[in-house]
């Protein structure tokens, strides 16, 4: 696959990939808690894919039932080469499109993904990682727990319902804590004093909520290149991903 490597900042690298659509099967379908299913997809597409980042999203594709498609932004949430071995999570809350077919899947259906565009490489030495987001971030979360070394510090603040709340893996040393609401999560967000150092800042969720995420870094000057704050969804609207600057 081809890559191509952007300027990069005093901070962040960015990688860009060949994009590419890719037709898979659903292989395994494993219940996460009452809010949230992963699934399992594979397909020999899969042998030049890459995801290089807890950020990185693809486009998830399928025919609803009037036969439109229907396109969706995932996290790819662990994948296997060797395997040929794609998961994304999916939340089951709601009664949209993507979520109804998620908790219709079967194994031996078959979808699109297409990419990931790119990839945020993050240098390994920071000395805090921040993680703030609702129950639509917790797959990127989890991810990226996952991936942090040993000696590692984050912060991770999350609304999300306590059905969806889970036990993070991991050999970072995590100060975790959990809201109820939206409105606490900003609050403590306002409240936050980060700590010293070289660190990053990463937010996902509702657009109102990380919008209000993205006020607070800038009131307290977290320069731009070590954040990145995404609405994944907004309230009312079907298909939404949007950085917020």
């Amino acid at each position: 696959m081809q890559q191509t490597a952007d300027q990069p900042d005093t901070l962040v690298r960015r990688v860009r990939h060949e994009l590419k659509l890719r037709e898979l099967t659903v292989a395994r379908i494993e219940p996460l808690g009452a809010g949230f299913v992963a699934i399992t997809f594979t397909g020999e597409a899969l042998a030049d894919f890459t995801s290089l980042s807890f950020d990185d999203h693809v486009k998830f594709m399928f025919a609803d039932a009037d036969g439109a498609q229907v396109r969706r932004d995932y996290t790819p949430r662990r994948f296997s080469r060797e395997a040929r071995e794609l998961v994304i999570e999916f939340a089951l809350h709601g009664d949209g499109k993507a979520v109804e077919w998620a908790r219709r899947a079967t194994v031996g259906q078959r979808a699109l993904v297409g990419g990931p565009r790119g990839s945020m490489i993050l240098p390994a030495a920071l000395d805090w990682h921040l993680l703030a987001g609702d129950a639509t971030a917790l797959p990127a979360i989890a991810r990226r727990l996952e991936e942090l070394p040993a000696g590692s510090r984050a912060l991770v603040r999350v609304h999300a319902a306590p059905d969806d709340r889970r036990v993070f893996a991991g050999q970072a040393d995590v100060d975790l804590r959990w809201f109820d609401t939206a409105e606490a999560l900003a609050a403590d967000m306002q409240a936050l004093t980060l700590p010293g150092g070289r660190g990053f800042a990463w937010g996902g969720g509702e657009a109102s909520l990380m919008a209000r995420v993205r006020h607070a870094l800038n009131e307290k000057g977290v320069p731009r290149e070590a954040t990145r704050v995404s609405a994944y969804w907004k309230q009312g609207v079907a298909e939404h991903h949007e950085h917020l600057e």
